[in-house]
């Protein structure tokens, strides 16, 4: 997983610390350690899980026949876009926690072959390594060397990494993400009798929160927002193009 800016802002912070002190501040706890080194969600993750679930929920729409469509089809389309992404947003949110959960595992991991290694190149070596890139890459051996020491004084770790409520409050809000996006493409069919003019409704609105899920994107990269914005309605077509295509 690439290090978020919040990861580099506090590494680089941790960092700086070194070169003042080699002690351990009393506030670390070692269960700091352990834990994810994130946001509950990064704004990156919530714009996937929107386009995700409007995604889903356009090859439904999408494959609705305007010629052949009754009341009975709508509400099978309905049921099955609504049905899917319930599922598809307990799943990401499983996955989600199995997520956080392996890497804390990992920081923990890393954290007591640091311990274990000693004194020795190799611990530095591990520390350099968990790193992100743009922080070690300006570290000296001593400020490695300080940094192993702070780690070495923190009192025992966990025996095992555990999830937080925070892990769990992430897990909620992939589910909600997911499932609440399919609700404002799908109301227009519950709303509407006209089956033309629902479909026309749904699709202009798939269109807006495209469009604004890529400007929203285009912010987190850097790039022009109206430019990722209509390149991700592009993008949603094409997949919705290909799932449809696919049997999806």
């Amino acid at each position: 997983m690439n290090p978020t800016p919040d990861e580099i802002k506090e590494w680089s912070e941790v960092a700086a610390g070194s070169a003042a002190t080699d002690r351990a501040p009393a506030s670390v706890e070692p269960r700091a350690i352990t834990r994810s080194g994130r946001r509950v969600l990064e704004p990156h993750e919530r714009i996937s899980e929107v386009l995700f679930g409007l995604i889903m929920v356009l090859t439904f729409t999408g494959s609705l026949s305007l010629a052949r469509a009754g009341h009975d089809d709508i509400r099978v389309m309905l049921i099955g876009a609504l049905g899917c992404n319930l599922a598809w947003g307990i799943i990401d949110g499983v996955l989600y926690l199995m997520g956080c959960l392996a890497q804390k595992g990992r920081n923990l991991a890393t954290l007591r072959a640091i311990r274990a290694a000693g004194d020795s190149p190799r611990a530095q070596q591990l520390i350099a390594n968990a790193l992100p890139g743009p922080v070690a890459a300006v570290l000296k051996p001593a400020d490695l060397e300080m940094l192993r020491n702070r780690l070495t004084a923190l009192p025992e770790p966990p025996t095992q990494a555990r999830l937080s409520g925070t892990d769990w409050i992430g897990a909620i809000g992939v589910f909600l993400l997911v499932f609440l996006s399919t609700l404002p493409v799908a109301v227009p069919f519950m709303c509407l009798q006209k089956t033309a003019l629902a479909l026309r409704i749904s699709n202009a609105i798939a269109i807006g929160m495209l469009f604004l899920a890529g400007c929203a994107y285009g912010r987190c990269i850097g790039r022009s927002p109206g430019l990722i914005g209509l390149g991700m309605v592009g993008l949603g077509a094409v997949l919705v193009g290909l799932t449809i295509a696919l049997g999806g």
